[in-house]
């Protein structure tokens, strides 16, 4: 018996799609095949196989170390794999021992920024041949299936700001240095490519675009569904923008879109980074805005659409949204608090929550107003209508990012929770803040019941163990700057 049949996803179907995949991969030329895994901090992993073993992957899949799931941001095991009681704790994980991972047939890319080399998505498995619960795309699944229970299916648009610098060194950088070596190692020595301080400006555009260029070409070639490419207010910030898709496909294209974006452009002499703040005197924050809605899934119809306005005060959210959107945005409220430690995951993301920075600072929602938390955009009978989540870094690992929004917004559908007044001024004081530390929401994610009965206590243990671990490392930094540097600017 193959993995692929031990594991439920022998198909004859897959089946075909795998044959069809080894014969087109047999004539293409394709020497090369990087089997991909998305971590828990939205980071591609994975090994690269000759061309000729790919058959046996695909029926087989291929072996990976357990403890790749259990590494802080730092790649230091956060968990004691070698002592006694892991097993009860992570079950399948004691002495290290090895996953599998499955590549799906339908993920097949050839990657435009490198020669003969092929791309696929994997999940991992446990010997016994079930899916690894903690993975973070298995969390997904798990939450887009409770939305497909109720007829639904949520519908996400990407927009997200990130830096692209040039690199003053390609070749012998301080982080190419053997005498430099460290864990984690320094940070790339780098230029800007515009100055910044002059939003959307053709000339800054101009000054960029051969960087951009690169995103443009390397995002198209991939079938990311690409819209604009800007230029933000930082010294050297960008925006990508893409079309929507459902929830599940929207992620993937987030990591894809990640990791080719880091790769092509530093073959050229770029590097981007998606971590929220760079480690420079003077910059501006990246945040990750994610427009989300819900559709019938049978005829593709918006939930959150209103057909005409309720009665009612002009700031009451079912001015804008159904009833179901009106609940589905005051779950998210609720809930912010502890979604924060799933959509700004790294402690170099709580710096950019500040009043006046088009960021938000408040746990509000506003009608098409940047400085509230919730952007609600739409109005009766726009089948666009949509909220728009501003809370996010574009560091977060996309996954958990889009399942935290799916189990806060059912919370309110269930519990008919009822959305405050539109707020008009987000960083006027009195209002609920958004935590201002990692260690702050991931204690709001521990005390959170519905988030915590939803995604699971083994899923949440698991996690806060590891971004505990990251937290403490910066408490006990003697140079947080450098710590920034290190542990973010070189490696996200």
């Amino acid at each position: 018996m193959s993995f692929a049949e031990r594991c439920g996803l022998h198909s004859r179907e897959r089946e075909a799609a795998c044959e069809q995949l080894v014969r087109q991969v047999d004539a293409s030329g394709i020497e090369l095949i990087r089997l991909g895994w998305c971590d828990l901090h939205g980071v591609v992993r994975g090994k690269t196989l000759v061309a000729s073993q790919l058959r046996s992957a695909l029926s087989n899949g291929i072996g990976m170390v357990s403890t790749l799931l259990l590494k802080d941001s730092s790649d230091r095991t956060a968990f004691k794999v070698f002592e006694p009681g892991i097993q009860e704790t992570l079950p399948g994980f004691a002495g290290a021992s090895n996953f599998t991972l499955m590549p799906d047939p339908a993920s097949w890319h050839v990657l435009p920024w490198t020669e003969k080399t092929g791309w696929l998505q994997c999940q991992p498995y446990l010997a016994d041949g079930r899916i690894v619960p903690l993975d973070s795309r298995h969390v997904l699944q798990q939450a887009v299936q409770r939305l497909a229970d109720r007829g639904w299916q949520m519908r996400c648009g990407l927009e997200i700001e990130f830096h692209i610098y040039r690199l003053k060194d390609p070749l012998h950088g301080a982080d190419l240095n053997p005498d430099h070596a460290a864990w984690p190692g320094p940070a790339p020595e780098v230029s800007l490519v515009h100055p910044g301080y002059n939003l959307l400006t053709e000339a800054w555009f101009d000054r960029a675009e051969e960087p951009l260029r690169i995103v443009q070409r390397t995002a198209q070639a991939l079938g990311l569904p690409l819209i604009s490419l800007e230029i933000e207010l930082g010294p050297s910030q960008v925006e990508a923008v893409f079309d929507v898709s459902d929830a599940l496909t929207a992620a993937d294209h987030m990591v894809l879109f990640r990791n080719a974006t880091r790769q092509a452009l530093r073959r050229a002499g770029y590097h981007a980074t998606f971590m929220c703040r760079p480690p420079f005197e003077h910059i501006m924050s990246s945040g990750w805005h994610l427009h989300q809605s819900l559709c019938e899934a049978s005829t593709g119809r918006n939930v959150f659409m209103r057909d005409c306005a309720a009665q009612g005060e002009a700031r009451d959210a079912r001015q804008v949204l159904s009833d179901v959107g009106a609940s589905w945005l005051a779950g998210l409220l609720a809930h912010a608090p502890a979604l924060t430690a799933l959509c700004t995951s790294t402690s170099n993301g709580y710096g950019r929550f500040r009043p006046n920075a088009m960021a938000p600072q408040s746990i509000l929602w506003g009608r098409d107003n940047r400085g509230a938390m919730l952007r609600v955009i739409g109005a009766p009978g726009d089948s666009a209508t949509r909220i728009e989540n501003r809370l996010g870094e574009p560091a977060a690992n996309p996954y958990l990012y889009m399942a935290s929004q799916i189990h806060a917004g059912l919370d309110g559908v269930d519990a008919q929770l009822q959305a405050p007044p539109a707020t008009e001024t987000p960083y006027s004081a009195g209002a609920a803040t958004i935590p201002t530390s990692l260690a702050d929401a991931v204690q709001a994610l521990q005390s959170d019941a519905a988030m915590f009965q939803a995604m699971g206590q083994p899923f949440v243990d698991y996690y806060s163990t590891i971004k505990k671990a990251e937290h403490q490392r910066l408490v006990q930094a003697e140079d947080s700057t450098e710590f920034h540097k290190r542990e973010y600017f070189g490696r996200i």
